[in-house]
């Protein structure tokens, strides 16, 4: 972090819809720096205080956003590096910044996913390629449109050091974006990318025409599905309930911009994985996250239904309605402690 004699300068890797709502935020409270790979989207930045490709005309940018396609020029003046790539191409980023960044600055993850190969978290691929350097996530159920159109929501920032944390979440706190904090990184970083596999799974069942109430018990069974395995893994309970977990889930399965949503209706419509993922945009994260939690599920010993149904359509033939089928098949048991869905 800068010395506390001056604001720290903020500088964000990544030009889709919620880095560029991020930084856009962040510009309103420090001087801000996004690094974006393509001219147009600087120049979109730079002149029409516009993301058109990403957030569309309407949303305006803040005036103090800077935008540059210069990676050297945006890595040696951060003092706050905030990453809002996709996780595939996450280490490619960070490497890059290595060789380029000064000690000690802390990064913080927008993304929910893991890496495929891997299997490692966003902090886990900061502490390797970058040794020293405080890294944390800010999430919630943030979709990114709508923040940047000034409606209210909120999210969670977690660091190691929860003083760290206080201080940074100043730098993306506004009053209609509420941002909490939290030393359970593993929890908010294996939350966002569970959340994204169980949207897939209700956008199944949209597809098939399903009930509200049935939609109600697969998101809450998702939520104690998510929690198992999180827990596992070293995070914390509440952190499932909270804004990261259930919040997440909640805005990721009932919004229709949400892109993992969209990936289960259109499998429900019968297109395969492949033709889905070239149609769109942005990055579905629950796509790559599915397969890597099924081998997170055997590593730990746990039945995890609706993460292993979603996982047998998006890479194992399987259909929508069989997928739905094996999840009734399943019998209930304790609510908390059981097993099953």
């Amino acid at each position: 972090m800068a010395a506390a004699t001056r604001t720290p300068k903020v500088v964000v890797l990544g030009g889709g819809s919620f880095g560029t709502t991020v930084a856009s935020i962040c510009s309103r409270r420090a001087p801000t720096l996004q690094w974006v790979r393509s001219e147009s989207t600087a120049d979109d930045i730079n002149a029409n205080r516009r993301n058109s490709r990403y957030l569309g005309n309407e949303v305006v940018l803040s005036e103090t956003l800077r935008a540059t396609t210069d990676f050297a020029e945006a890595a040696h003046s951060a003092d706050v590096v905030v990453m809002a790539v996709p996780s595939h191409g996450f280490r490619g980023v960070l490497t890059e910044l290595a060789s380029e960044l000064r000690p000690w600055v802390p990064v913080v993850s927008l993304v929910k996913g893991l890496e495929q190969g891997t299997n490692m978290r966003m902090s886990q691929i900061v502490d390797e390629v970058l040794p020293g350097h405080p890294a944390g996530i800010l999430a919630g159920p943030n979709i990114a449109r709508e923040i940047a159109e000034g409606y209210a929501a909120a999210a969670v920032l977690a660091m190691p050091d929860p003083h760290l944390a206080a201080e940074l979440a100043l730098l993306f706190r506004t009053k209609r974006f509420r941002v909490y904090t939290s030393d359970d990184v593993t929890g908010v970083e294996m939350a966002g990318a569970l959340k994204n596999v169980y949207a897939i799974a209700v956008g199944m069942g949209y597809s098939l025409g399903i009930g509200e109430n049935t939609r109600a018990m697969v998101m809450a069974r998702s939520v104690r599905e998510m929690s198992k395995l999180g827990e596992a893994m070293g995070g914390a309970r509440d952190t499932f309930s909270g804004l990261a977990g259930m919040g997440d889930l909640i805005v990721t399965c009932t919004s229709q911009r949400s892109r993992n949503r969209f990936v289960g209706e259109q499998l429900g419509a019968g297109k395969p994985i492949d033709e889905i993922i070239a149609s769109m945009n942005q990055v579905a994260e629950g796509v790559r996250a599915a397969s890597v939690i099924m081998e997170f599920a055997s590593q730990y010993g746990l039945n995890m239904p609706i993460a292993r149904e979603v996982d047998g359509v998006i890479n194992h033939g399987s259909t929508v309605e069989q997928a739905y089928r094996g999840l009734i098949a399943e019998t209930p048991g304790h609510e908390v402690e059981g097993t099953g869905f």
